[in-house]
């Protein structure tokens, strides 16, 4: 097995002030806090002003909350850090204007203005002149089914060859498979290492992580832990979903007028496709979508309901709208029906879902949680129909309701942006 003996020659960069967290946080609290507080309060004469010290306080509260998140959503290394700092720094400083807007204590709109956008730029600058530049690097403990970490080469690996914390020195992490038999001197080297502060992953999870799949085995305890995911958060996340779509409703209705009257002008059939899928519990829901191809039925065969690459039912608009993913949000009537979320696994046609069930082992497993309109499989991988993709859709699937959390969801949301600009994985 080839893999990257990692040493500090071999590093893209050598690290610098700007990779270290806390040097990015105080950054964050002198420019885009501190700053914006001294040079308007002295512009203006109220630099001890109730304003401008609630501005003060609010955006070192929007920081500090900021980085909580951001940090809580960066678990592990696979996670790329520039698509997170735009909604976590978002969200942050939106949760503090809400707080004075709503308590109507005086605050300098100015200067929260300033901090975020100074946040913002401050972030960006460091990730992309420091940490970007820097390529991590993990040591192995090369004892059990470690070998297929080398497979990744967004790493750098270092295989150790002895139980020595100094082998680690310039190493961001160790990964050990925890379910081998380790001899005692390596187990204790793991156990001084935890207490040293270094971070120990599992070299299941972390693999995950990296690759963003959850590879299809037995599904024991074992592997997920827990076969059903949190229930409380399934339940805040309906409830959510539900106000959110409510308050989303009354401004996408004159959008969608416009959209209907272009695809009533582009091809003959109604506005809306309507389809039956298979939703939450393995229930069938019927889904709502702009319609996209040349009118037939929507609930035939196989073949019909595998949209193919360049497949010549689709319509010019509809092209348009599928590349932008603009087909799909007539499901907000799903969400507030209760049978969708905005993030979850793609209900799939009933058909296919049938088909793709008698394939696969565990395919129904993904009906566990609510199914959505954008999901973990469609920002990493985009659209497939084939039993062999549908397959590598099922791990990223699996990997979604593994860590069901908000802050995957809040990745799947910045990366669906992304994906909606791109128009990744769109046929």
């Amino acid at each position: 097995m080839n893999y990257v003996q990692a040493t500090p020659a071999s590093r893209r960069e050598q690290r610098s002030l700007l990779t270290r967290r806390r040097f990015r946080l105080a950054g964050a609290f002198l420019f885009a806090a501190v700053l914006p507080w001294i040079v308007r309060g002295t512009m203006f004469q109220t630099l001890l002003s109730a304003g401008s010290l609630n501005a003060l306080s609010g955006n070192l509260i929007a920081i500090a909350i900021a980085f909580w998140i951001r940090y809580s959503v960066e678990t592990f290394p696979g996670i790329r850090h520039a698509n997170v700092i735009l909604p976590t720094t978002l969200t942050a400083h939106a949760i503090v204007v809400a707080w004075f807007v709503m308590t109507r204590f005086p605050y300098d709109r100015v200067a929260l203005l300033i901090g975020f956008l100074v946040h913002l730029l401050w972030l960006y600058f460091a990730h992309f002149y420091g940490e970007r530049r820097v390529q991590r690097c993990i040591a192995v403990v090369p004892f059990g089914s470690v070998e297929r970490a080398f497979e990744i080469d967004s790493i750098l690996w270092k295989r150790l060859t002895r139980p020595q914390l100094d082998e680690t020195r310039n190493c961001d992490a160790i990964v050990a498979d925890f379910s081998a038999d380790l001899p005692d001197e390596w187990e204790a080297f793991l156990a001084e290492a935890a207490l040293a502060g270094r971070i120990v992953y599992q070299e299941k999870q972390l693999i995950e992580s990296l690759t963003g799949r959850v590879e299809l085995e037995k599904l024991s305890e074992n592997n997920f832990g827990s076969l059903v995911p949190s229930r409380g958060y399934f339940y805040l996340k309906s409830l959510m979903d539900f106000l959110f779509a409510v308050l989303l409703l009354p401004v996408f209705i004159p959008f969608f007028a416009i959209i209907a009257c272009v695809i009533l002008l582009d091809s003959k059939g109604p506005v809306l496709f309507r389809q039956t899928r298979v939703g939450h519990a393995g229930q069938n829901i019927i889904v709502y979508k702009f319609r996209t191809m040349t009118t037939g039925d929507a609930n035939c065969g196989r073949e019909s309901a595998i949209t193919q690459a360049g497949d010549d039912r689709i319509t010019p608009v509809g092209r348009v709208l599928r590349k932008l993913r603009m087909d799909e949000l007539p499901q907000i009537l799903n969400i507030l029906k209760l049978e969708m979320s905005w993030i979850g696994p793609r209900p799939e046609a009933e058909v296919l879902s049938q088909w793709y069930t008698s394939e696969l082992p565990f395919y129904r497993y993904r009906h566990v949680v609510k199914p959505g309109i954008s999901g973990w499989a469609q920002v990493n991988q985009g659209h497939v129909a084939e039993i062999d993709e549908v397959r590598r859709k099922l791990q990223y699937d699996f990997y979604y309701i593994k860590y069901f959390s908000p802050w995957l969801d809040l990745l799947i949301l910045a990366r669906t942006i992304k994906t909606m600009l791109t128009g990744y994985g769109a046929k």
